[in-house]
């Protein structure tokens, strides 16, 4: 039978598309990485996302975020991704929480309920918190590091946390996961050297922001903060799917 997921199935297998639809996947911040990593989630199958994220679609998210256009300006984010979700899998199921995630929020939620959670949140104190809440229930978590200032979208990697170099953030992340006893962190980075170009306002680029103030925030692309989301919900999928190995057996079966 063909169906909307006929294309992902032959690569995955029966099995590990059983295990994508079974699956609740957590995605903390839905903007330039996190929304292109919603987006593959929900066209390959996973059958129930959460979605954190407390910002307004803004003007200056138009050069690069997935669901930010003229028509859904000033709209939670939230809310117009459980819109396109449904828009492309009426049977998903969406729990958006419009929340700025930090450790005075975190125990808003049960991370033991989470299948998988993708971190794609930009403050370190949050992702600290983020990865450390996760492993203490034995929740897989995978989390995106720098990629705005950042030219190169061949440049992203797949890593543990303290085999990474280069990026920033990352090394803001490895003092604070030691701190914290976190050994171990999957995690997407790039090796390219960010390029700070600050604001000519001086201020936050992020007009519609509702939680903490951020500094000023760095240029970004169309081309660059997708790639990171993609490889990120790649990883996910991959994992939850159990491939290849899952697919590899399941087309020995039936192999003559």
């Amino acid at each position: 039978m063909i169906d909307q997921f006929s294309r992902t199935r032959t690569m995955l297998g029966e099995a590990g598309m059983q295990r994508l639809q079974n699956a609740r996947v957590a995605v903390f911040g839905v903007g330039g990485v996190g929304g292109y990593a919603v987006e593959a989630l929900a066209r390959s199958g996973v059958g129930t996302l959460d979605l954190i994220d407390d910002d307004e679609v803004c003007l200056t998210n138009l050069n690069r975020q997935i669901i930010a256009t003229h028509e859904t300006l000033g709209r939670p984010k939230v809310e117009v991704f459980a819109q396109r979700i449904h828009s492309i899998n009426p049977d998903a199921v969406v729990n958006i929480h419009r929340v700025f995630f930090g450790p005075d929020t975190a125990g808003q939620f049960d991370f033991s309920a989470f299948d998988y959670v993708a971190d794609a949140i930009d403050t370190v104190s949050a992702k600290v918190e983020l990865a450390f809440l996760a492993q203490q229930v034995g929740v897989p978590v995978i989390s995106s590091m720098g990629a705005a200032g950042k030219m190169d979208p061949t440049a992203f990697e797949v890593a543990d946390l303290y085999a990474t170099s280069v990026c920033p953030l990352a090394r803001a992340m490895r003092t604070q996961c030691r701190k914290r006893g976190i050994r171990h962190l999957k995690v997407v980075y790039s090796r390219e050297t960010p390029h700070a170009v600050p604001s000519q306002s001086g201020g936050s680029l992020d007009t519609a922001r509702t939680g903490p103030a951020r500094r000023p925030v760095p240029g970004s692309n169309a081309f660059v903060p997708p790639v990171a989301g993609l490889i990120l919900a790649g990883e996910v999928i991959k994992d939850l799917a159990g491939w290849p190995e899952l697919a590899d057996k399941e087309v020995a079966k039936d192999a003559p």
